[in-house]
C-alpha cells in the first residue's frame, strides 16, 4: 500500500478545476516533496493554506508529506476531513487505505476502498488496490485455519496461491498505488474470489512439472532483479554503507542534480548517523523493458532511531556485468 505510495500531487483534474489556487506553490511544493525535502514541502503547502484554508489540493499534499514524515495521525486526519469536505474525490479514501494497509488494518483499509469506488466507479487503480487488501485478508484468515489445523492441505495450498499472488508473507504490508496516472504498467492479479478451485482439488505432483521447466526467462530475470533489491535493502539494513553505495550505477540520477560525490557523501552521513535502520520491502513488482532493463514497485518501510516512514518507492534498474544496478530512484 501503505500496497503499499506515488505522489498524488494533485487530485483528479476534473474535481480540482474549481479549486486549484496558487498552483506556482503547490508544483514547488510537490517537487520538494519528491526530493526528499520535506520540511520545505510542508512550509510551502502551509503558505497556501494559510490564504485558503480549504484548498483541497494543498491539504491533500500536506496529508502526503506528513505520511512521508511519518506522522500517520495528522496525516489520517487530514485525508478524512478532506472526504467529509468533498466525498467526491476518491483519492483522499485510497490514502487513507494506504496508510491503514501499512498499519495492517486490512479491514479499514478495505472499508475506505470500497467507499473509493462507490464516489468514483472507473477508478482502476482503487479496484486493484481492492484486491490486493482482500488478497492480505484472505492470507490471513488461510493462517489463522492451519494455526488451528496445522494438517489442512486445502488451506496450505490456499495460503501459497495467495502468497504467490501478493508476495511475501501474510505479514507483508500492502501495496497501493498513489498517483494511477503515473502507475506503471504490470498486470493486474485477479481477487482471490474469482481463483478457480483451490488446486488441494486436483493436486499434481511437483515432479510432473519442475519449476526449472515450467519457469520463463521473464521471470528468472525478474527473480534476479528482486534479489539484488532486497540485497540492496539487506545492506542499507545493516549500515554497510559501502555496499548499499554499490547497487547504485555510475549514471545513476542523484536528487536534486547534485554532485554524485555530495550525494555519496549525505547518504553516508544518514545511515551512520542513525543507531539502528530497518527496511522492509513489500509487494514487489517487476516490470522488465528489455533483458537488461527492469522497473521495481513496491511499498518501502523505513524505521531508525529518530525516525520512520511508509512508501511507495520506485526504482528504474539495469543490468552491466553481471549485476543489477539502481539507474533512477522515486519515491512517493
Amino acid at each position: 500500500m501503505a500496497t503499499l505510495r506515488q505522489g498524488l500531487m494533485a487530485l483528479c483534474a476534473c474535481t480540482l478545476l474549481a479549486f486549484t489556487a496558487r498552483a506556482d506553490d503547490l508544483q514547488d511544493a510537490s517537487r520538494m516533496l519528491k526530493a526528499g525535502q520535506h520540511q520545505q514541502a510542508l512550509e510551502r503547502v502551509n503558505k497556501v493554506l494559510a490564504a485558503k484554508p480549504r484548498d483541497p489540493q494543498a491539504r491533500f499534499l500536506k496529508g502526503l508529506i506528513l505520511t512521508d514524515q511519518g506522522n500517520t495521525r495528522d496525516a489520517i486526519d487530514i485525508f478524512t476531513k478532506l472526504t467529509q469536505d468533498y466525498p467526491e474525490l476518491p483519492e483522499p479514501y485510497n490514502n487513507l487505505a494506504v496508510i491503514y494497509a501499512a498499519q495492517g488494518q486490512y479491514d479499514k483499509a478495505r472499508v475506505a476502498l470500497e467507499q473509493s469506488i462507490r464516489t468514483h466507479p472507473s477508478y482502476a487503480t482503487a479496484y486493484e488496490n481492492l484486491g490486493d487488501v482482500y488478497a492480505k485478508l484472505a492470507s490471513q484468515a488461510y493462517d489463522k485455519a492451519l494455526q488451528i489445523d496445522s494438517t489442512n492441505k486445502g488451506a496450505q495450498n490456499k495460503l501459497s496461491l495467495v502468497r504467490e499472488l501478493v508476495g511475501g508473507t501474510a505479514a507483508a504490508p500492502v501495496a497501493i498505488a498513489q498517483k494511477p496516472a503515473e502507475k506503471p504498467a504490470a498486470e493486474k492479479p485477479k481477487p482471490v474470489a474469482e481463483k478457480p478451485k483451490p488446486v488441494a482439488e486436483k493436486p499434481k505432483p511437483v515432479a510432473e512439472k519442475p519449476a526449472a521447466v515450467q519457469k520463463p526467462a521473464a521471470a528468472d530475470a525478474g527473480a534476479e532483479v528482486l534479489a539484488a533489491v532486497n540485497a540492496w535493502a539487506e545492506a542499507w539494513s545493516k549500515k554497510d554503507a559501502d555496499a548499499y553505495l554499490a547497487y547504485y550505477a555510475k549514471d545513476f540520477k542523484t536528487p536534486g542534480k547534485e554532485s554524485r560525490a555530495d550525494w555519496e557523501k549525505g547518504r553516508r552521513t544518514r545511515i551512520g548517523s542513525a543507531k539502528v535502520i530497518k527496511v522492509a520491502i513489500g509487494s514487489p513488482k517487476v516490470t522488465m523493458s528489455g533483458s537488461n532493463e527492469a522497473t521495481v514497485v513496491f511499498l518501502q518501510t523505513y524505521q531508525s532511531d529518530t525516525f520512520k516512514s511508509a512508501g511507495r518507492k520506485t526504482l528504474v534498474m539495469s543490468k552491466a556485468d553481471g549485476r543489477w544496478q539502481i539507474r533512477e530512484e522515486k519515491s512517493s
